[in-house]
């Protein structure tokens, strides 16, 4: 980082101006926003920002800014298909180690002072190798390490060839790597530019994306402002982005920050609380009377799983006298759950009962005639208990099920249904840190979760129940262990051909059903509001925001 030899005493003086030159920057930028020939963007991020800085684009609202402001090699599409971004093409080699992109020649950085007059310079393959170990490199410390950390053997594995020609190696083959290479995390980052601010190229981010940084204080308001020098075209040749700014608002408290966009404040809003879920949905999930007509309001498939998880391996103390270790009272368990009538009363008809195993609705493969999960079915479940020795729950001791504050309705409603089979529960309220903590020591023995993916393959499932996923080091939760299970996921690694990995999965998933270690509850859906004016936003199953194709009347 270069060093700051500015004098102490004036540092002040010099932070003073600074300021003001930042409040006239974006009085300046509010002005050219509201201008009625500029269409500004419009959202609040409710649950805060932690950093633009792509390597630590670790939940939602950082995902969402860092994909307005940066590129990687590839991109998805509403579909969730790896297409080209800033690697127009690629080649795989026959052993499925070696990956080599071939790099577009038009596109630039942001500008920034940084750079040599000012003007950002064309991207280069150096710059993927640089930002890609950057994930690796312990003196980072990104979130985003696991992309690659079992992946490479070290920084030697990323290659620039030539300015536009860049490789990767793998030490083993990995199916859904150029799935995972639309990450965000995986976007390209400009070496001086990064080396210069440090830390905080947090709040100072250069990328190559649509909108570039122009302004942010945390807590109150953030400003990207339209790439100009965009290199991406529609489809008719006009440049992208159509709209000229996106502003973000930070209002915590969600019954205000919906209260904003009713007042047309706000040009989007993300999700329905259930504060007011009742005000602007029935319970069959479609828009009240009192708002038909005043936005639009989508639904579409959002790649989340909520489930209750059940520790499985015997040999463990707390599981060895747990009547939840008899595969028969865990089935049980499974078809005394009304996920439909859950749905439609507790979330008024946001989600899909998840019937059809473990990976969710949306993700590629997934099919519902394949993998047979649980339908409600109060009868069957009653005879499993008697099979399993507890004909009508006599003689089960009372089962903990463990949740947090912000799902307690939904293991309440879960608790009632298992009760009305004879199984007692009592339900133990923890924060989430702590629960994290107790699953991921395999402590806790019946627990509410949820996995949402982190890319579009249901390999990203399928790694909970591997058995050298264990915890801490894994997500195996449930300790779930089974050489079949096992066998069938390291072939799938093997398997380049899609059609055939994912039969692969679909019979893993069906495993999985059968000895019942998750009880899958629903699988998510994420729920937009537009203003009418607004047209062109895509969604897509990983509920990524692309403002690049919004138009704003």
């Amino acid at each position: 980082m270069c060093k700051n030899n500015i004098p102490y005493r004036m540092r002040g003086s010099f932070k003073y101006i600074f300021w003001i030159f930042c409040c006239i920057a974006l009085l300046s930028c509010n002005k050219k926003a509201n201008d009625n020939n500029k269409k500004t963007f419009n959202i609040n991020l409710d649950q805060g920002l932690t950093s633009l800085d792509p390597a630590f684009a670790r939940n939602q609202n950082a995902i969402w800014m860092t994909n307005q402001i940066f590129n990687g090699l590839v991109q998805i599409d509403s579909t969730l298909k790896t297409v080209p971004c800033i690697a127009k093409s690629w080649q795989i080699s026959a052993d499925a180690l070696t990956y080599t992109f071939n790099l577009r020649n038009d596109v630039y950085f942001h500008n920034d002072p940084i750079f040599k007059n000012g003007k950002g310079r064309k991207v280069v393959a150096s710059d993927f190798a640089y930002s890609f170990y950057r994930l690796i490199d312990p003196k980072v410390a990104s979130s985003g390490g696991w992309i690659f950390s079992d992946k490479v053997k070290d920084q030697s594995n990323f290659i620039a060839l030539t300015d536009s020609t860049f490789q990767i190696k793998l030490v083993r083959p990995f199916p859904p790597f150029m799935s995972l290479l639309t990450s965000q995390y995986c976007s390209v980052v400009p070496k001086e530019v990064v080396e210069h601010y440090g830390k905080d190229f947090r709040s100072h981010p250069i990328g190559t994306g649509p909108f570039s940084f122009k302004y942010w204080k945390e807590g109150e308001i953030l400003v990207l402002l339209k790439n100009d020098h965009y290199w991406e075209k529609d489809e008719n040749g006009a440049r992208l982005p159509y709209i000229d700014a996106l502003k973000a608002s930070f209002i915590t408290d969600k019954q205000s920050g919906f209260m904003s966009f009713l007042k047309k404040d706000l040009d989007f809003y993300y999700s329905v609380d259930g504060s007011y879920r009742d005000d602007i949905l029935t319970k069959s999930g479609k828009m009240t009377s009192k708002y038909k007509g005043k936005f639009t309001l989508r639904k579409g498939p959002y790649l989340c799983t909520e489930y209750v998880g059940i520790l499985v391996d015997s040999t463990l103390d707390i599981v060895k006298n747990s009547p939840l270790r008899l595969k028969k009272v865990r089935q049980a368990i499974n078809y005394a759950i009304d996920r439909e009538k859950l749905i439609k009363y507790l979330r008024n008809g946001i989600g899909i009962p998840a019937t059809s195993g473990f990976i969710p609705k949306g993700m590629p493969g997934f099919d519902s005639s394949a993998v047979h999960g649980y339908h409600y079915n109060p009868k069957l479940a009653a005879k499993l208990l008697i099979e399993a020795g507890y004909p009508e729950g006599k003689g089960l001791t009372e089962i903990t099920l463990n949740t947090t504050t912000t799902y307690k309705d939904l293991i309440e409603f879960i608790q009632g249904e298992l009760s009305a089979i004879g199984i007692k529960t009592k339900i133990d309220v923890s924060p989430s840190a702590s629960l994290r903590d107790l699953m991921s020591k395999n402590n806790v023995n019946f627990f509410r979760g949820s996995w949402i993916a982190d890319y579009a393959d249901g390999e990203n499932y399928l790694s909970m129940f591997y058995s050298k996923n264990k915890v801490p080091y894994g997500p195996n939760y449930t300790a779930f262990y089974n050489k079949n299970f096992d066998k069938l996921f390291e072939e799938s690694y093997y398997e380049p051909d899609n059609e055939k990995r994912f039969k692969l999965y679909r019979q893993m998933d069906q495993m999985v059903m059968d000895y019942s270690p998750v009880i899958p509850v629903f699988y998510d859906q994420s729920v937009v509001m537009l203003q009418n004016n607004i047209s062109g936003y895509p969604m897509n199953p990983l509920s990524l925001m692309i403002l690049k194709k919004v138009k704003k009347k």
